[in-house]
């Protein structure tokens, strides 16, 4: 029964990426199973806020093990949800709102059970989703969302690799310091879009440069099975990662067009999904206890998402040619897709084994594994 009622918390979060990879056809110019006018103006917010918001709010809460705690993923899901209804838009970006408002109550009643480097980073990332929110239902454009949306998901994801980083005596001070600075330059972006968005870009180059040298990925890469797919999938978010620092940094603001495009790709496909495919098979375990064991057909997605994505950027926005950027657009939509597949499949083949555990390195901070025994 408590694994259905996470499965709940979890199914808007499934339905905002489908509706958000539908709008990103629409966007594209490409025949899309479902096609509404909103779709395509509500595309990133549904997916940064409606499918990833609610995936971590939903292991934030279950790490924390109050009953409150899960009132964040709650009203992210109902604001995906009622984004893509008939409802009022602003409904729906409220309870958006609420949803991040209660993420960083949870978070701040995690931080007062056990205070860290690594949680006071991904409490700066929660109050960047708070921020982009706020502004969302303010009415500003989603171009202007863009910092706050990208400091939202860098921030919380670098808390977790900060965290692991200890294992091999890392001080993280380095880290918590390239974090404010990536804070900074946000709301700097906002308020002087033109130098503010070199600092963004300066200060994520800081941050990606202090995750490469320290992250543990660099070892694993040598090892085998789960641990090695793990590191392959965050190097490669880390490289675009640095491609998004290096837009931002030498072109500065960009609301639309080829600059534009790179960053928000570099940053949401290469790397924010790039980890969450890293990451799935202790992700999964961890909210509904369910196994996801490593596969390795797992690379195939992987790959193909890279492989897209570099199309995409380098032949269809670095120079111009359409039929590049709607083919990478797609391909990376046929990636996204392909890895759920498995995924699924992978976890309902271990549901038939007696025993089984996940393989992949658990990376979780402590609070989550705690939460999970």
């Amino acid at each position: 029964m408590q694994k259905a009622r996470r499965l709940a918390l979890l199914l808007p979060g499934g339905i905002a990426l489908l509706l958000g990879l539908d709008a990103a056809l629409l966007l594209l110019g490409l025949p899309a199973p479902v096609v509404t006018e909103r779709l395509p103006d509500i595309h990133g917010g549904l997916l940064v806020l409606g499918f990833v918001g609610t995936m971590v709010a939903a292991e934030r809460a279950v790490a924390l093990r109050r009953g409150w705690g899960f009132s964040a993923p709650c009203a992210l899901g109902a604001g995906a949800i009622a984004l893509v209804s008939p409802a009022p838009i602003e409904l729906g970006k409220g309870l958006l709102l609420a949803g991040t408002l209660a993420l960083v109550g949870v978070y701040a009643a995690l931080w007062r059970r056990q205070p860290s480097a690594w949680l006071a980073i991904q409490v700066l990332g929660a109050g960047a989703g708070a921020g982009a929110a706020v502004l969302w239902l303010a009415g500003a454009p989603v171009p202007m969302l863009l910092g706050w949306l990208v400091g939202f998901l860098v921030l919380t994801i670098a808390g977790e690799r900060v965290e692991l980083s200890r294992v091999g005596g890392a001080d993280p001070s380095g880290a918590v310091g390239a974090s404010w600075l990536l804070a900074g330059a946000v709301v700097a972006a906002t308020l002087w879009p033109g130098a503010g968005h070199a600092l963004l870009g300066a200060s994520l180059l800081v941050l990606v440069a202090w995750l490469v040298r320290h992250d543990v990925a660099r070892r694993t890469v040598r090892a085998t099975g789960a641990p090695r797919f793990m590191a392959w999938c965050l190097l490669g978010g880390y490289v675009w990662l640095t491609v998004a620092g290096l837009v931002w940094l030498l072109l500065g603001q960009a609301h639309e067009g080829p600059a534009y495009d790179a960053v928000v790709h570099a940053v949401f496909l290469g790397f924010v999904l790039s980890m969450i495919m890293a990451h799935a098979s202790v992700i999964l375990p961890a909210v509904l206890r369910t196994p996801l064991p490593y596969h390795p057909s797992f690379y195939l997605p992987v790959v193909l998402l890279h492989a897209s994505l570099a199309l995409r950027l380098a032949v269809g926005d670095l120079r111009g040619l359409p039929w590049a950027l709607q083919l990478g657009g797609a391909l990376n939509i046929a990636a996204v897709l392909l890895f759920l597949v498995l995924a699924i499949t992978s976890a309902v083949r271990a549901r038939g084994v007696v025993g089984a555990q996940p393989t992949a390195v658990d990376v979780r901070p402590p609070s989550t594994v705690e939460a999970t025994r």
